[in-house]
């Protein structure tokens, strides 16, 4: 069963305890990120002084920076006054992130969900983890554990479950071009994966099987 959960986001009583989440990024340097994309390019055999591809060394710099940097946030949790024991899934969080073997981008959806604890978090602030874990180069296994792993050492809820679905452009753009495939990964922790009622719970909201 579900229920509706009443967002704490505008009650003043409720105590908040917000965590601090700063980007991971080394400095970065676009000068030498512009001419390193530059020597590539021309390495490939690509002339770089026409009109139009006069700057791409320069927006592809800037390009991948942003890719590979998240942006720092607060995450805030606060008590569970309430006692709420249902399940709580955040669906179709839109996701982007870098292959880290052929550094094309991966595109898709997450399904993040968690049986609450003591503590419950605003619930915008799942699809900030998400973007945390995806800006930088990935693996789609590495990333759905991540996301599971954060929630449930920083929430300490009863239960987590991630659930990802991408298309790779690695595999539909290039090799066996299997153009419309995607990628479907999971990371369950706790009651999520022990109780096979509340497993099935959250595939069913989230549209998947069990």
């Amino acid at each position: 069963m579900t229920s509706t959960l009443r967002s704490p986001l505008n009650d003043e009583v409720a105590v908040a305890r917000p965590l601090r989440i700063a980007s991971s990024a080394s400095v970065i340097d676009l000068e030498a990120a512009e001419r390193a994309a530059a020597n590539l390019l021309h390495a490939l055999g690509i002339a770089t002084d026409s009109e139009g591809l006069r700057g791409t060394p320069r927006r592809v710099a800037r390009a991948y920076a942003e890719l590979f940097t998240p942006s720092p946030f607060d995450v805030t949790t606060f008590a569970n006054d309430e006692g709420y024991d249902e399940l709580v899934v955040a669906r179709d969080i839109p996701l982007c992130s870098v292959c880290e073997h052929h550094l094309l981008p991966f595109v898709g959806l997450a399904h993040v969900g968690y049986l609450p604890g003591e503590r419950i978090v605003g619930l915008s602030k799942l699809a900030r983890v998400v973007e945390h874990f995806a800006r930088r180069p990935q693996v789609q296994e590495r990333l759905t554990k991540q996301i599971a792993d954060w929630l449930d050492q920083h929430l300490q809820p009863k239960g987590v479950g991630v659930v990802i679905e991408a298309e790779h452009t690695c595999m539909t753009l290039r090799g066996v071009r299997a153009a419309g495939s995607s990628t479907t990964t999971s990371a369950l922790v706790g009651t999520v994966r022990d109780d096979p009622r509340t497993r099935q719970e959250f595939f069913a909201l989230t549209g998947h099987r069990a």
